[in-house]
């Protein structure tokens, strides 16, 4: 079965005067048509890094994509050089990307109407009236009132959550195959936060697209999402279906990030357990696991074996450790 975005062996690396960053490092993982998967993981972990190597917008230097293939409808979009016309034909029309932060993501001294005009116009050799009537289209689809006379208004004029709601139809203006979320709701209050998920799931349900939401909340993932990936320090370690991850994780620090958020079945006052430690510096990996100083499973072959590989544990679950903790949780 060919998938419709297949990453394999991703390897992105930061070259700076005094070292080398792996904020990518080995990174493999698919995405399905008409499908909603989830990255999560800590700050740092790479997973913006993963995603903006995808569409090759790693600032460069000192950022540079060292290995890998993304393989986009079977194509490698590695191939083509970052700022060719075949990668910006990909940028906004094949996939689009919704990011962090819209304050810095629009443009400030255009109008946001112009800013989803232009894609329609490139992407799609719209003319500027039929782009104009698509844009206003899109600005009711997402939820923004009036939208005829805010078209001619500027980013500033507008809340964060509406910014946002403006990114998202920018990004689903050229009907893309795939939308990357790059934490979406970063900005806004919680509010807000539920209300922009349910529109962006709704919208690629309705477009039939499939969608990366990249984020640290589990709770997100654990409404959406179809299957999720676990990174850590650059690497993917742990992937399964939300209910496998859920009711199941078999990495420890899956384990961690599901003990240190609440949850509604919980009993009453318990208490939330933090992840020791930090996460490691990712200009001096360990030879073994990176998770290993903070673990409360660790073994003695944890402290002398290289990081372990994913390996398959049961259908689509895989985990990257030696030590089988069913049963060991608690």
């Amino acid at each position: 079965m060919q998938h419709l975005l297949e990453v394999i062996n991703l390897r992105t690396q930061f070259h700076l005067d005094h070292g080398i960053i792996k904020a990518v490092d080995g990174v493999s993982y698919h995405v399905d048509e008409h499908e909603i998967v989830g990255l999560v993981g800590e700050s740092g972990c790479g997973k913006s890094v993963t995603q903006l190597s995808v569409i090759q917008l790693i600032a460069s230097p000192p950022g540079k994509i060292v290995d890998g293939q993304v393989l986009l409808d079977g194509q490698d979009l590695l191939k083509f050089k970052p700022n060719s016309d075949e990668m910006s034909a990909i940028r906004g029309n094949k996939i689009g990307m919704i990011f962090q932060e819209p304050m810095t993501s629009l443009n400030p001294v255009l109008t946001v109407g112009y800013q989803i005009s232009e894609m329609l116009e490139i992407h799609r050799n719209f003319s500027k009236k039929a782009a104009r009537e698509r844009s206003i289209e899109l600005l009711k689809m997402v939820g923004i009132s009036d939208a005829a006379n805010r078209m001619d208004h500027y980013p500033h004029q507008f809340s964060g959550g509406m910014r946002q709601r403006v990114m998202i139809a920018i990004a689903l203006s050229c009907n893309p195959e795939l939308v990357i979320a790059d934490e979406p709701t970063t900005a806004v209050d919680v509010t807000t936060q539920a209300q922009l998920f349910e529109l962006m799931v709704s919208t690629v349900e309705q477009l039939n697209t499939s969608l990366i939401v990249v984020t640290h909340s589990l709770g997100v993932v654990a409404r959406y999402s179809h299957r999720i990936y676990v990174m850590y320090a650059g690497r993917i370690v742990e992937s399964g279906t939300s209910e496998d991850i859920f009711e199941n994780p078999l990495h420890p620090y899956t384990v961690g990030l599901l003990r240190s958020v609440p949850r509604l079945d919980s009993p009453k006052g318990k208490k939330l357990i933090p992840i020791p430690g930090l996460p490691p510096n990712l200009m001096n990996m360990p030879g073994t696991c990176a998770f290993l100083p903070r673990c409360e499973y660790q073994t003695e072959r944890c402290k002398i074996e290289p990081w372990p590989d994913l390996r398959r544990i049961d259908g689509k679950h895989t985990t990257a450790c030696y030590v089988d903790i069913r049963g060991k949780i608690h």
